[in-house]
């Protein structure tokens, strides 16, 4: 089933079919889901590693007329429009930055019937330019491995010389810090990754200076450690975490 039957089959029953009744004659929802979806191919653009960066933001203008006649169901319209586009760029193998965003507005000077997408790369404060790399990885540290087990001071400070990081599938690397990192998609994350497949709040990891433990934090897709699904482990080195479509390897190296 399509992205777009899936969509039409959920709309049935939202509001036993009001929209039905709203829509009939004038704007249909499955034409903007269109039109977000041609909006999203127009706006590609190639990022490091051969990533393909698209808008997570569309704005959906209706005429006057429309837009009075959708006010009661315009918020579960635009639910279900973020949900359908991010499955449908999740399809693409496409990358986003951070939630699907669907707002829609009044369209003054449209006509009955008439509607206006617009996309944009949203990071949360201001728009982004389409070719922003779409991630903040925060700020960086460099906990060091003690040869006797456990997680030493920084080098330079009498300890080991070995880093503690998480490495992506692209060789992107993330120095881990003391205490606890969140990642996640969301802005309340430490370690944004650009991934439809995980959650605002995806895990975390906590670092006491003798382990890393990871916990998910009641993600929609879980969080799996070397293939198998996990809700709280300690990690060891080489350990392969699983989110969404990324794969980060934990490594303890210099």
């Amino acid at each position: 089933m399509s992205v777009l039957q899936r969509f039409e089959k959920r709309l049935e029953g939202l509001v036993e079919g009001a929209f039905a009744k709203v829509f009939k004659g004038v704007v249909h929802p499955v034409e903007i889901l269109n039109a977000m979806q041609r909006e999203a191919e127009a706006h590609k653009a190639i990022l490091a590693g051969g990533r393909t960066l698209v808008p997570n933001r569309y704005v959906i203008d209706l005429s006057p007329y429309d837009h009075s006649r959708l006010a009661p169901y315009a918020a579960a319209l635009a639910q279900e429009l973020a949900q359908s586009q991010a499955e449908f760029i999740g399809e693409q193998a496409w990358t986003v930055y951070g939630d699907v965003i669907v707002e829609i507005e009044r369209g003054e000077g449209l006509d009955t019937g008439m509607f206006r997408v617009t996309a944009e790369v949203y990071t949360g404060g201001e728009v982004a330019p389409v070719s922003a790399p779409g991630y903040d990885a925060g700020p960086p540290a460099y906990p060091a491995y003690d040869q006797g087990g456990g997680y030493g001071p920084p080098p330079g400070h009498g300890g080991g010389t070995r880093n503690v990081r998480l490495v992506s599938g692209d060789g992107r690397t993330y120095p881990l810090q003391m205490g606890s990192t969140v990642i996640g998609r969301g802005d309340q994350a430490n370690l944004r990754l650009p991934d439809v497949g995980i959650s605002r709040r995806h895990a975390r990891l906590d670092f006491d200076g003798g382990q890393v433990v990871l916990t998910d934090l009641g993600s929609t897709n879980g969080t799996m450690v070397n293939g198998q699904r996990v809700s709280a482990v300690a990690l060891n080195p080489g350990d392969m975490i699983q989110l969404g479509t990324t794969t980060l390897t934990f490594r303890v190296d210099g």
